[in-house]
């Protein structure tokens, strides 16, 4: 009891348990119960916005069909909001695309809640069409 009541109560990092402390802790507990259950509707939501986008980047090739670099999660961020869906590039897990296909990436929305996002590779410049 003295180290609560000499240093933990004097430094504001402890209360006297009263019953309005009880209270207003419950009150505070409640809150932020509500407040993380919105955030959670609103993760969910986002996912699955996310699972419904199909996203294509346009990278420069070389013969064969391996990309010139690869494609990375600022360039996936950019196509997401080019589509009016706004994620961070640090949420956003890229697989190595180093060559033309499909491919997942995965948005981290909240805490547990992802997102998975198909990514299509094509070819910036289209192929030549044979003359008539």
């Amino acid at each position: 009891s003295g180290y609560g009541r000499n240093y933990l109560i004097p430094q504001g990092k402890a209360v006297i348990a009263s019953p309005s402390a009880k209270k207003i802790l419950a009150e505070n507990l409640k809150q932020q119960a509500h407040k993380e259950a919105k955030l959670i509707a609103d993760a969910e939501a986002l996912a699955a916005k996310l699972n419904a986008v199909e996203l294509t980047i346009a990278a420069k090739v070389g013969e064969k069909g391996k990309i010139y670099g690869s494609v990375t999660a600022a360039q996936v961020a950019e196509a997401l909001e080019a589509k009016g869906l706004a994620a961070d590039k640090k949420d956003i897990t890229v697989p190595a695309i180093k060559e033309l296909g499909s491919y997942e990436a995965t948005v981290k929305c909240y805490k547990t809640i992802a997102g998975t996002v198909k990514v299509t590779v094509v070819d910036e410049k289209p192929a030549e069409q044979p003359a008539e």
